[in-house]
């Protein structure tokens, strides 16, 4: 059973896709959120932060950029959540409703295990093309499985740190110390997976039950 050698792109190069995204999606937002909430109050920052979001998607519209969908799901979130803001008045509820969505995509993945068909594997092959004969292969299947169960539980970590510091101490607080614990989780979740899926990779193709015949 032959295939094609799968290489993946250097650590380097992926920081260097992945960071202006996160820049954009991540730290600005929180960025401006706080600073709006220092200067402003809440319902200012509120404004500030779903404006942040609509410019990133006007700013694209403009310049023809596609927007990307999960741009356009953030644009409904963070409309929905605002709205909810403002009504209750509460910062507490504003940041407890992507928690409790986290939560349940948790489950997601939980779920996507115990049906055999790993969330992952599903979200790596929309970047990577790996052929049939190594998604077959037991050692791949393992290996998706385990890191779907990785990441459930990333999740539900991320979340569970993320609420009790919700509710346990100030906004500011939370928005420093949460941002840093959860990138430091995620960070060290990245680079397992990553280092994981090489190695399973290398093994692969030493594997005789798959190198191609000499």
């Amino acid at each position: 059973m032959s295939h094609q050698p799968i290489v993946l792109p250097r650590l380097a190069a992926l920081a260097r896709q992945a960071a202006p995204r996160l820049l954009e999606g991540v730290v600005a937002p929180l960025a401006v959120f706080y600073a709006a909430l220092a200067v402003l109050g809440l319902r200012g920052a509120l404004v500030a932060a779903v404006t942040w979001v609509y410019a990133g998607v006007g700013w694209r519209l403009v310049r023809r950029i596609p927007v990307p969908g999960t741009m356009i799901l953030a644009v409904i979130a963070i409309t929905v959540r605002a709205l909810l803001g403002f009504w209750t008045g509460s910062a507490v509820l504003y940041f407890l409703q992507p928690e409790l969505g986290t939560i349940c995509i948790s489950m997601v993945f939980l779920a996507s295990v115990r049906l055999n068909r790993p969330l992952v594997q599903r979200l790596t092959l929309d970047y990577i093309h790996l052929p049939s004969a190594v998604l077959r292969h037991e050692r791949v299947r393992r290996f998706f499985a385990r890191i779907t169960l990785l990441w459930a539980f990333v999740l539900l970590a991320n979340s569970a740190v993320s609420i009790w510091l919700l509710l346990h101490e100030s906004i500011g607080t939370y928005l420093l110390v949460r941002t840093s614990t959860v990138a430091v989780i995620s960070g060290l979740a990245v680079a397992f997976s990553l280092y994981a899926f090489r190695r399973v990779l290398r093994r692969l193709h030493y594997d005789p039950l798959t190198a191609p015949p000499a």
